[in-house]
């Protein structure tokens, strides 16, 4: 039952690739996104996609109508004072038409994710797209001294 997979997700596993693609990320800016998903049997968080696309469109087109998914996306951009600035952000995506269950597991595995992800700037949890938008003023484009 519920109980059950809520208990579940207590256990969910991280796979290595998930760890060792935010370093790239991060350290080597290899990508401008990751998105992260569970396993198909909901044991283990894994890496899903990553990315070297510049448009943050494509970034929102990545993200499904119906299902969960995590993301870390770097944000770079400029500052007043000359010179690029970037902040990595950590997004819980849990749209209104996932099923019940997918989306608790999710919220309950979200620390086991979170938490193994150092340098995250900023969290946004989203269940529309708008809520991830430029307008949403949620992302950070210029807001960061």
């Amino acid at each position: 039952g519920l109980d059950a997979d809520i208990s579940q997700a207590s256990g969910i596993g991280l796979s290595s690739e998930a760890l060792g693609d935010f370093q790239e990320l991060k350290l080597k800016k290899s990508y401008r996104y990751i998105l992260y998903g569970l396993n198909s049997a909901r044991t283990e968080i894994v890496v899903l996609k990553t990315s070297t696309a510049e448009d943050y469109d494509d970034f929102i087109a990545d993200l499904p109508d119906s299902e969960c998914r995590w993301a870390v996306y770097d944000f770079q951009f400029e500052v007043p004072t000359g010179g690029k600035r970037n902040k990595l952000v950590f997004i819980s995506w849990a749209p209104e038409t996932a099923r019940i269950k997918e989306k608790m597991l999710y919220a309950a595995a979200t620390d086991r994710l979170r938490t193994s992800l150092n340098g995250i700037a900023v969290d946004i949890s989203a269940t529309e797209q708008s809520e991830v938008s430029y307008e949403a003023g949620t992302v950070p484009i210029a807001y960061f001294p």
